[in-house]
């Protein structure tokens, strides 16, 4: 039977968990050094996801039911009229 892939948030808890453990320091060495390289792997994967997450939220629907590409919220006045984070003008 195959197992299947842990969520987002269960990976996400586990890594909190490994943190927490790790920042009491009372873990053995040799104990540490793993749970730090399963944290390290537990982060990669986290950081893949939301990647892939990002790469398909970033297209948004217009009104005409047109897909745009989705422009990232700054505080850049260059970028839709300025300090809207990305909404454009408040006109």
């Amino acid at each position: 039977m195959a197992s299947k892939e842990p969520t987002f948030e269960e990976q996400l808890t586990k890594l909190q968990a490994i943190v927490n453990q790790l920042e009491q320091g009372n873990v053995p060495l040799e104990s540490a050094i793993e749970q730090f390289q399963e944290g390290i792997k537990l982060s990669k994967d986290l950081q893949k996801k939301l990647t892939s997450a990002e790469k398909t939220l970033g297209h948004l629907i217009d009104d005409n039911g047109d897909e745009k590409e989705y422009e990232k919220a700054t505080d850049d006045p260059s970028n839709n009229g300025g300090g809207n984070r990305g909404f454009g003008s408040a006109d």
